[in-house]
């Protein structure tokens, strides 16, 4: 089969398209024929050798298909069947497993990092994995799914919980994730400000109906937040990408309010910003990937019509070294995916 290699820590030219051996199928597995699979910037860090990943892997978190075949210990009625993948592999056992919070395993991993992932023909994972597709999800709307609208809804409908009484201001709003949090902040009934870096990126924001636009600056985004608001700030601040972001997702916080950082693409803080924490009690929360019941929580948002992925192009497998360039560019709106 054909299949995106990363080969080495390093630029993206260390990403080479092979043709490789069909993956083998344990007794508790299923193969997968993958029919779209996504591009996250975790493949970027996957690539530069700061993911928990030994070289060669094949990359791909986010998957659709349909099953194959299965190994010995599976009902082979799931055969033909459309499925997305729970790319999250936990060790099943411990306290956190057993209340069905894998995202908070110790041993937590993924596909694509752990072990082979879906930019290829066909991918292997344990029958456990399979979210059962509704057909009035495409796969590609569904490859789109998993790691952006997983990780936003369990930050926004579990570790933060946002209404139609809050304004949600998205930092890195034009991203995967971040454009995940503002259609499920917009499906909540909430104001939703979006943090973006150009005007071709704040359009296609309006479009999907934020109340408004904030930019990046050399002195940050709280004083435009706060003009926005009538001088209140935000309930709520959904933050990817940490940096300089950070103290002015603070600042742009009302009091009360509840910041949840889902990653750091952009580096830790420099700064706690105590004075802000204790002075406007607000709340710093974490949330780390996502639970199968996140999963088949926005797959039937999607059947019901009230979200709808944004893709930002379709491509093959030899282009994923230049995906590579464009998510480290920052020059992606939405999800890229790949179609073996």
């Amino acid at each position: 089969m054909k299949a995106a290699v990363v080969t080495e820590s390093g630029g993206p030219d260390v990403i080479e398209i092979r043709d490789v051996p069909r993956p083998r199928v344990g007794p508790k597995d299923a193969l997968i024929s993958v029919r779209a699979a996504a591009a996250n910037y975790g493949d970027v860090w996957l690539r530069q050798g700061r993911a928990p990943a030994t070289p060669p892997v094949i990359p791909g978190l986010d998957v659709a298909g349909v099953v194959e075949s299965v190994g010995e210990d599976i009902d082979a009625n799931v055969v033909g069947e459309r499925v997305v993948v729970y790319g999250v592999v936990a060790c099943g056992d411990c306290e956190f497993c057993a209340a069905d919070e894998p995202a908070m395993c110790a041993d937590y991993g993924a596909i694509g990092e752990s072990r082979d992932g879906g930019q290829a023909e066909y991918l292997s994972v344990p029958a456990a994995n399979l979210v059962s597709l509704p057909v009035a999800v495409s796969f590609r709307q569904a490859a789109a799914l998993p790691s952006s609208f997983g990780t936003a809804h369990r930050a926004l409908r579990n570790r933060v919980v946002v209404d139609a009484t809050d304004d949600l201001l998205v930092v890195g709003a034009s991203g995967g994730v971040g454009h995940a949090a503002v259609l499920l902040g917009l499906d909540a009934g909430a104001d939703v400000y979006a943090c973006t870096s150009s005007d071709e990126k704040a359009a296609k924001l309006f479009d999907l109906g934020v109340t408004d636009v904030v930019r990046y600056g050399e002195d940050g985004f709280a004083g435009k937040v706060r003009e926005l608001t009538g001088g209140r700030g935000v309930d709520v601040v959904f933050d990817s990408v940490g940096g300089d972001a950070y103290p002015s997702g603070i600042a742009s916080l009302s009091r009360g309010g509840s910041l949840v950082t889902v990653g750091a693409t952009a580096g830790d803080a420099d700064t706690a910003m105590l004075q802000h924490l204790f002075w406007k009690q607000l709340s710093i929360v974490g949330s780390t990937g996502y639970n199968p019941a996140d999963i088949k929580a926005v797959v039937d948002l999607v059947a019901a019509g009230r979200i709808d992925p944004v893709v930002d192009s379709i491509v093959s497998l030899e282009a994923v070294p230049e995906v590579h360039r464009r998510l480290e560019g920052r020059d992606v709106f939405g999800k890229v995916l790949f179609e073996p």
